[in-house]
């Protein structure tokens, strides 16, 4: 589907692209191939994507994996898309653009906002092996990435489109500009696979931004979602006050005693001046259990 045409189909169905929930819709099947190649899907798995948009990832989607489970929070884009679908795994919806017989059988699309939608419960409910695949609306990319850190092994893999700003974030290095919490929980939870950038004419309306298409993979063993939740709050305080050094930071933003962290710090052989920037995220997780009691050294 070309750009022309995803723009008549939006405007056949009174539709337009809501620049506050950053909707940008892909139409080029060629690249929408190419990516679900990169996120490894298989026959036998589940898919769980995030935005369904115009359905043309959806529809690749479908031609490779076993199922796949498709959540639009909008409702225009649901009713051009022939609604929800009925309540099993393999219920179909209604027509969509460039497919007179609408999305396939194996397509289940729920009118949904994902923040929502119980991800863990979801996956049990189409069965594992099961994927994450999304071109994430740029306005709720970042929480829903953090949702995705909780469900562990309970996925093979996760690729989503995010700004290219965000996928740098992740895949930060320390001491980098980019480099922060945001990392630092990555590193703990995923192993970084491929990146590949995606200009704005792959999009309509295109873009102000160049796009990047990321692929994850949990680690195995996988940090449990309650200690990633607290180990969290002690990264996102150091990370709070960058200009300063990690045990002021700490003291002022989670009110952790300064002699504890020059101990801990001490322990683990670094600077009682280093700053949040300089531990790598094993370091992190160190520092952070040994602070929060728990002095096992095992990720």
């Amino acid at each position: 589907m070309s750009a022309s045409r995803t723009r008549a189909f939006l405007e056949q169905h009174g539709l337009a692209a809501h620049r506050d929930r950053g909707q940008t819709f892909l139409h080029d099947e060629r690249v929408a191939e190419r990516l679900v190649e990169l996120a490894g899907v298989g026959a036998d798995e589940a898919v769980i994507e995030i935005g369904t948009g115009l359905g043309m990832l959806t529809r690749v989607l479908a031609a490779r994996a076993r199922h796949v489970e498709t959540i639009e929070i909008d409702a225009g884009l649901v009713r051009a898309l022939g609604g929800a679908s009925g309540s099993g795994p393999r219920g179909a919806s209604g027509s969509g653009p460039g497919s007179a017989a609408g999305l396939p059988a194996n397509v289940r699309l729920r009118h949904a906002d994902a923040l929502d939608v119980d991800l863990s419960a979801l996956l049990r409910e189409i069965g594992a092996p099961a994927r994450v695949v999304a071109n994430l609306p740029y306005s709720v990319a970042t929480p829903l990435l953090r949702r995705f850190l909780d469900l562990g092994t309970g996925v093979r893999g996760i690729a989503v489109m995010v700004q290219r700003e965000l996928a740098a974030r992740i895949r930060a290095r320390p001491g980098s500009a980019d480099y922060g919490s945001l990392a630092v929980l990555h590193a703990w939870a995923m192993s970084q696979g491929e990146a590949i950038d995606l200009p704005a004419s792959c999009f309509h309306p295109a873009p102000k931004v160049t796009s990047t298409f990321l692929c994850m993979s949990p680690r195995d063993p996988a940090l449990a979602p309650a200690e990633l939740r607290s180990l969290e709050g002690v990264v996102r305080a150091g990370f709070a006050h960058r200009r300063k050094t990690l045990i002021n930071s700490l003291a002022r933003a989670a009110d952790i005693q300064a002699s504890r962290t020059a101990v801990a710090l001490r322990e683990i052989g670094l600077d009682a001046r280093v700053r949040a920037e300089q531990l790598d995220p094993g370091q992190w997780l160190v520092l952070a259990r040994r602070l929060l009691g728990n002095r096992s050294e095992t990720a």
